[in-house]
């Protein structure tokens, strides 16, 4: 039996049946993060089927999005639109039963920093959500991925994805960086020896001890900046 990278373990985890031969599979997820700006039609689609949110304790809404970023928190969005959002994005909280982090909660901010410090981030989890920059939660030892509108729907009325099994990369970063050396300025030489598409259709586990001895600060952004070259899923071991 060959051995399986840390992505193969976590998928394998998580299958809950095959749907072809390709690699196409019905993916239980464990947990998602909603922002204001992805999610309505997703909400929208479970009033119209008469649905509920089939598991409203593994999400978390999260104003990220239309916020200003002024130090001095306000209610009041830089325009109407973003009012609106806001305010459709309360509404659907209350009437899905998911928690929810207003501007005026002190533990609102980027949906990708606020989740795990809720300690809603395990080793081992599956996370999809309405950005990109989902991957940051590969820092943590989980799979964190982006996914669409339909798919958000469809996690909330199932606790389930279609998900395509990726290839896998691994990234091995050898030797201590020097002083004045980033993990940004790191990720940055990754994509510029592999490109910006480098990563496409790819899961990529980074390695090596300047990975192993970087902050979880570091880590967070090397698995969000990955992403940049075409990577969708990014567990760091």
């Amino acid at each position: 039996m060959s051995g399986r990278t840390l992505y193969d373990k976590l998928i394998d985890a998580h299958v809950v049946r095959k749907l072809d031969d390709d690699g196409l599979v019905l993916l239980y997820v464990d947990r998602t993060v909603l922002n204001e700006y992805t999610s309505p039609q997703a909400f929208a689609g479970l009033r119209e089927a008469g649905r509920k949110v089939w598991n409203p304790s593994a999400a978390l809404m999260v104003v990220d999005h239309v916020n200003p970023t002024a130090a001095r928190r306000t209610r009041q969005m830089p325009d109407a639109d973003a009012t609106r959002q806001v305010d459709h994005f309360a509404d659907n909280a209350r009437d899905f039963g998911i928690e929810y982090f207003d501007i005026l909660d002190p533990r609102q901010g980027i949906e990708h920093v606020v989740a795990p410090e809720q300690g809603l981030v395990m080793p081992g989890m599956v996370i999809a959500a309405g950005d990109s920059h989902t991957t940051a939660y590969g820092a943590f030892g989980a799979l964190g991925y982006g996914i669409g509108t339909s798919d958000i729907e469809h996690y909330l009325a199932t606790s389930t994805v279609r998900y395509r099994r990726l290839k896998t990369m691994r990234i091995q970063v050898t030797g201590r960086p020097p002083l004045g050396v980033t993990p940004k300025d790191i990720v940055m030489e990754v994509i510029r020896r592999i490109g910006a598409d480098g990563a496409t259709g790819y899961a990529v586990e980074f390695t090596g001890p300047a990975v192993s001895e970087m902050s979880v600060e570091g880590r967070i952004v090397m698995s969000i900046m990955i992403v940049e070259a075409g990577a969708r899923g990014r567990p760091l071991r």
